[in-house]
Formats: C-alpha cells, structure tokens, sequence
C-alpha cells in the first residue's frame, strides 16, 4: 500500500457538532458506534440509520469542547442528517450546529492517517507536503473505508457497506434508530451483496461515481461506493456487488440482469481488502 506523509484538506467534508449536557447520550441513541468510547486521537467510523437499518449518512466521530461531539461527514449531507437527527431531540438538552468554520484535515505518517479539525482561519501548518484528494481518496479504497453522498444515501443498509467490519456498529451498546434491523442481519441472516473493491481491466466508458450502477461481465449488477481514476485512465473502486458470481454452465452462460441495452458490461479484476469479510 503506498504511504504518504502530509497532510489533506478534506474540503468536501465538514462538521455537524452536538452540543450540550445530553451530547453523548442523545448520540447513543442515534448512532451506531458507542459513542461513550470517543478518544481524540481516534475518529471512529459511526452511522445513520433509518429505521430501517439504511445507511442515511457515515460519520467520523471525534469529541469536541464541552463534552460536545463532531460529527464528520460529506457537506451535502449536514443538512439532511441535522434535520433527521433534530426529529428525536424531544427534551434532551442538545444543540446541533453546521460547523462550516470549521476545517477537516487528513494527516498522514506512513501507514498511519488521522482526521482532525480546526478552525478555518488558523494559520497553523499541519506539516509535511500538501497531499491530493485524490491520493486521499485512493488510500481509503485501499483501506476498503466507505462512504455515502447524496447519491447513495438510504440505498444500503450497514452490512452492504461492512461498517461491521471497519467498527462502524457496536453491537454490544443496547438500542439506536435502525438498531433491531441492523442487529437481525448480524446475527441470524447471511448478507449476500457487500462492499468490494475492484479494479477496471479498461477505461470505463461511462464517468464512474457513488450511485452508477452497472454489471461485470460475469453477470454480477454492483452499484459503485467511492471511485478514483488511475493515471493509465483505468478506475479503482469500491462497490457494493453479490459475493459470488452465478453459476455458470456450457449450457447456461452467466446471466446478465434485465438492463438498458446501452450498457456495457464491465471487465474488472477484484482487489483484496484488508479485513476479512464474514462468511
């Protein structure tokens, strides 16, 4: 995996924080990390849910002054996620604010990358060269770390996505909104589509981004999470796809799911990830 020292101006990510004496609390109860075990030296992956277990937004969480909580997330879905979140405030005694003052900054030493956050107008360095977004963006692939935008808000409940496996979901924390969905397909069913990381053979002839959808040429439909292009014009990307591809016969080719014609299909070769995904 390619290591960078620097530092990334995260500028499509901002900063919803929770303010107040029930903060944590009140976040418990939404969110699926357990929100009692922030440290600031860790953002940890949290998300979302509606009551049906889909994944509304991913959060990276860190504490914030006066036993408040920041939430991280993609600007174009602080709105959205403040006014889901405002709807089961009741009589806790929270204040949820858009932080855009703030600045989300990626810091990488070698293998190691964390999230922090500061005021805009701090002249502060963060130290090292400047790194692209891209770069950043590809790092996270590799990690297999996803992410939801508007495009792909509500189209996937947590385990498509393998917050499970990124420790997204603290399963052991009592309830959150979408908690009994999330907790059944955890423990008594198996999730045959999940996030997997491909790399295309080809330059895909359509632009590749969170919400296009398209099909292998082993027949498999998968719906694209997060993608980087590559220098040689080839994309790199995590998608949500069946785990195994159909069963194929001389008699019975893969089938290919009813789709526009225009559809090409894509040839692309699966990377690893660097957790296991349950079997």
């Amino acid at each position: 995996m390619t290591q960078l020292y620097g530092h990334c101006d995260l500028d499509d990510l901002g900063v919803l924080t929770v303010h107040g004496r029930d903060a944590v609390a009140f976040l418990q109860g939404q969110l699926s990390q357990d929100v009692t075990q922030l440290d600031a030296r860790h953002a940890r992956y949290s998300a979302c849910h509606t009551p049906q277990g889909r994944v509304v937004a991913i959060l990276r969480l860190l504490p914030a002054p006066d036993d408040g909580v920041h939430c991280i997330l993609p600007k174009e879905l602080i709105a959205t996620v403040a006014e889901r979140l405002r709807k089961y405030v009741l009589r806790a005694k929270v204040t949820l604010t858009d932080d855009s003052g703030l600045r989300v900054i990626g810091v990488a030493q070698g293998d190691a990358r964390a999230l922090t956050v500061e005021a805009a107008a701090a002249a502060a360095d963060p130290g090292g060269r400047a790194i692209e977004r891209a770069a950043w963006r590809a790092l996270d692939i590799a990690e297999g770390l996803p992410q939801v935008y508007s495009a792909t808000s509500e189209g996937f409940v947590a385990q498509m996505l393998n917050l499970d496996c990124v420790g997204g979901i603290a399963f052991d924390k009592g309830c959150y909104t979408g908690q009994e969905i999330i907790a059944r397909a955890h423990y008594r069913g198996r999730v045959k589509r999940r996030m997997q990381r491909f790399r295309s053979l080809q330059a895909p002839l359509a632009r590749f981004a969170p919400g296009a959808t398209g099909v292998f040429t082993d027949g498999r439909a998968f719906e694209v999470v997060e993608a980087v292009e590559l220098g040689n014009g080839r994309v790199e990307f995590l998608a949500v796809a069946p785990l195994a591809a159909p069963l194929v016969t001389p008699d019975a080719p893969a089938p290919v799911p009813a789709m526009d014609p225009a559809v090409v299909p894509i040839d692309a070769e699966p990377l690893p990830l660097p957790y296991a995904l349950p079997d």
